[in-house]
């Protein structure tokens, strides 16, 4: 991923097959650290959602927003199944981005 900030849709996870929250951003670095370290409370944070399985990147926020609350509206099987395509063994996508694990 380059430095500079990336719009995108993602879904974070605690588990495979667990608990999995959908967000949109327009810096995905910065905002997993914030899932990863707890920074912004509510339903990631309380769920312990904190491995990024999966995202999409956007030219524009305005797209972004339409993708997001399209997925907010799948079926879980579906989700599911959009992040084991892309990710099967739901490895942490942003292990590496940070030097530290969390």
């Amino acid at each position: 991923m380059k430095a500079d900030a990336v719009i995108a849709v993602y879904i974070m996870a605690n588990f495979r097959n667990g608990t999995i929250y959908t967000g949109v951003t327009s810096d995905l670095m910065q905002r997993t650290w914030r899932h990863r370290t707890g920074a912004t409370p509510g339903f990631a944070s309380e769920h312990g959602c904190k491995t990024l399985v999966w995202y999409e990147q956007h030219e524009t926020m305005i797209e972004a927003i339409v993708r997001e609350k399209a997925l907010k509206k799948w079926r879980r099987s579906w989700k599911l199944a959009l992040i084991e395509a892309a990710n099967p063994q739901w490895l942490d996508l942003a292990a590496d981005w940070y030097g530290v694990r969390p």
